[in-house]
């Protein structure tokens, strides 16, 4: 189609349209009404998250009855109330004096005194009897064990524990539940300023400023990026009233609304400038737009949402809070692009060109600006060695991922912190004075009175004290005498994988072994039980949720292009590229392969949410770009009967586009990468390459390969299948040519 005389064309009316055509022409008909609407519910985001975003937690705890939840309730029976077990300790150390000198007990009373006044602070308690346990065995340290409400509460702690650091000789730190929570949250503001809105930010803009070569058109999607991000706050604020949120929400939703947002506008702003370019009038590009991109945003969110959704069958309130930021914010990117987008474009028109830049806005507004010759000659010249590229290419995917057979998985604690914080230098403090104290034990309780059951259980004693893990336990008794309960040191970080094998160890084997034949129930609790818990928790749904995500999208796939082999290819390629991020993430922090060139920490394990989430999150922002390119290539297959030039036109008229958005969220999940907490190092890094590998490797290499050499038989479909609905990603609902423009055309052509 092309212009007569000049004038813009426009497209005919008809009764009935699709849905994102009937919101992109509701929003753009009253387009200030639209922003007005908009305006309003970022104003009242605002105000909720300002006023109400509250009580956020860094405990990730599994949701729901455990082992160690259950012996916690029946431990607290025993030794008394949860509410008098310490949170937190103090750790006082003089190298010249001793716990029994005036001196020392002077110093560390009036510390105990300052701390208690604190409200939210209460069970103080420190005894510097040399035969007391919060004593060192060289008498040089003394621990003040206190309990905290929260990890706000413990911050007056931290602030007078500084003070009191060095003076008089006497070295002071603290370290516990809550000074480590409370080291977790300061992190995680930093990690989000300095990584994600520092370093993220202005590089997004930047390359979104040289995709569209305008500084309007490069503007737009970031806008839109920070309405749904803020938005998407204030919905969270309100979900939190209702549930337990993790801090961590925060960063989530930041980093996947500039993801999302940025994404889906790009792909909107796009392709109606194509339109614009190809000689359609305003109203008419717009409702092009909302046809073909827009459509295809549609289904991209929905794919985004459902495989999050299967987040939700891991029961942990971590993996459950961040996979809720990504899918609020989600949605509100995809209702941001299919209502404000159009408004917006109604209000600029062409002016959405503006403030070009030199040399990469040269071309805008003319006509094939869409389609990149580079990217045309790429293409062509992989095709043309097609067999060779595809096997070099998967070749190298492939023994990328061979390294994940060795992905252990664990969980962040006091030790993976950096040296300078509170909590890691109280830890480091504890670990040196007391090795055989920790203030965190395991918790062993038997259910059961009899002779046989207290037997067992100081023969359990005996066994767990030369164990060099352990130390060793003390054992007390309930009132009504039917509860015991064995209180025994563990070494180390609580929550690190040697211990939690210990634990699990624990369970699994010393404890069948030493009460076999015994009638009483046993059970073990403590905060490295807990963890133990909450490893299981998150791997034993593993399957579940890849069932859940794998056969939806490919139930989506296959009915979106009616095809059971671009469904089946599209699964497989992105599972390539997820089995590359694995290796890479497994070679760099285990293996420590280039962890010091990248700033990061070689750990023994990855976090044990990581790899489920990164599953989630790599698959659903992959399938952006498969939706987007495939949508493409389909359209070209329909107007031209062959594969091969589908491809070629499809690769050339979409690679900029997607290199950009791909880009883009490399970017601003390398600033989670260059933050400091190692979980968010781990999960950013692993997004950031393997969407640098799906965007360049996959999208431009194995997968135009790939359909090229089944050719016709990329489009499948076997005949019982044919009563699948058929729902176009990108349709044009276009009634038949009237006389005058079909004149026109004729015209045109002559």
């Amino acid at each position: 189609m092309s212009q007569e005389n000049g004038s813009p064309r426009r497209l005919p009316k008809t009764a009935t349209l699709p849905f994102t055509q009937r919101m992109a022409a509701a929003s753009s008909r009253r387009p200030r009404r639209t922003l007005a609407i908009w305006g309003l519910l970022v104003l009242v985001a605002l105000v909720l998250v300002g006023t109400s975003l509250k009580g956020l937690t860094t405990d990730a705890h599994v949701v729901g009855a455990t082992q160690s939840s259950q012996a916690e309730a029946l431990y607290d029976e025993v030794v008394g109330s949860a509410g008098h077990k310490p949170t937190d300790v103090i750790v006082v150390s003089s190298r010249s004096s001793t716990a029994s000198d005036q001196d020392f007990k002077t110093f560390a009373s009036r510390l105990e005194a300052k701390v208690g006044a604190n409200p939210g602070i209460t069970d103080v308690l420190a005894n510097f009897s040399s035969a007391g346990p919060l004593v060192s065995d060289n008498r040089h340290a003394a621990l003040i064990a206190l309990r905290a409400a929260s990890d706000a509460d413990i911050k007056p702690v931290v602030q007078a524990v500084q003070s009191a650091n060095g003076r008089g000789g006497f070295s002071v730190a603290v370290t516990g539940v809550h000074t480590v929570g409370n080291d977790f949250t300061t992190l995680s503001t930093s990690d989000l300023r300095n990584g994600e809105l520092d370093f993220g930010l202005p590089i997004s803009i930047v390359v979104l400023l040289l995709v569209f070569g305008a500084v309007v058109a490069g503007l737009m999607p970031m806008l839109m990026a920070l309405v749904a991000i803020i938005v998407g706050l204030g919905i969270a604020t309100l979900v939190g009233e209702e549930f337990h949120l993790s801090v961590f929400i925060i960063n989530m939703m930041t980093g996947m609304g500039l993801a999302l947002g940025i994404d889906y506008s790009l792909f909107i702003v796009s392709r109606f400038r194509e339109e614009r370019a190809g000689g359609f009038d305003k109203e008419a590009a717009i409702e092009r737009t909302a046809a073909t991109a827009s459509r295809a945003v549609l289904f991209s969110g929905a794919t985004f949402v459902i495989a999050l959704l299967g987040m939700f069958l891991v029961p942990t309130n971590l993996l459950r809070s961040m996979a809720a930021g990504a899918v609020i914010v989600g949605v509100v990117s995809v209702v941001a692009a299919l209502t404000l987008l159009p408004a917006m474009l109604h209000l600029l028109g062409d002016r959405v060109n503006s403030l070009r830049l030199p040399f990469v806005g040269k071309r805008l507004g003319s006509s094939g600006s869409g389609e990149s010759r580079i990217w045309r000659t790429f293409i062509e010249t992989v095709l043309r060695r097609r067999v060779v590229m595809l096997i070099l290419t998967v070749g190298v995917l492939v023994a990328l991922a061979v390294p994940l057979l060795g992905l252990h998985i664990g969980q962040s604690g006091v030790a993976t912190l950096p040296n300078n914080l509170p909590s890691k230098q109280g830890y480091l403090a504890e670990q040196h004075y007391f090795p055989h104290q920790a203030p965190y034990p395991v918790e062993i309780v038997a259910d059961g009175g009899d002779t046989r059951t207290r037997t067992d259980l100081s023969k359990l004693e005996a066994v767990l004290a030369e164990d060099p893990r352990f130390g060793s336990g003390t054992i007390a008794e309930s009132a009504n005498g039917k509860l015991l309960a064995l209180t025994v040191p563990i070494r180390g970080d609580v929550v690190s994988s040697p211990d939690v094998a210990a634990v699990r160890q624990l369970r699994s084997e010393v404890i069948p072994s030493v009460f076999a034949g015994s009638r009483g129930r046993v059970l073990v609790g403590g905060q490295t039980a807990e963890t133990a818990d909450y490893f299981s928790a998150v791997s034993a749904p593993t399957p579940y949720v890849l069932l859940f995500v794998l056969g939806l999208s490919f139930i989506l796939l296959m009915v979106a292009f009616r095809s059971l082999v671009i469904a089946l290819v599209s699964i497989l390629l992105n599972l390539l590229s997820v089995g590359a991020a694995y290796g890479l993430l497994t070679l760099v922090f285990i293996h420590g392969v280039g962890a010091g060139l990248f700033g990061f920490q070689k750990v023994t394990a990855i976090d044990a949410w990581v790899p489920l989430f990164l599953f989630s999150v790599l698959f659903a922002l992959s399938m952006d770009y498969q939706v987007f390119l495939m949508s493409r290539i389909k359209e070209r297959h329909d107007e031209t009967g062959s594969t091969t030039e589908a491809v070629v036109g499809g690769v050339a008229s979409t690679a900029k586009i997607i290199t950009g958005a791909a880009l883009i969220i490399v970017v601003v999940f390398s600033g989670f990468a260059r933050g400091q907490l190692d979980m968010f190092q781990q999960m950013g890094f692993g997004v950031a390459v393997a969407l640098l590998l799906d965007a360049t490797l996959i999208r431009s290499i194995v997968l135009p390969c790939t359909l090229s050499l089944l050719g016709e038989r990329s489009w499948y479909l076997p005949r019982w299948l044919n009563w699948l609905p058929r729902i176009e990603v990108e349709s044009l609902q276009i009634p038949p040519m009237t006389a005058d423009i079909e004149r026109n055309l004729v015209l045109t052509a002559v």
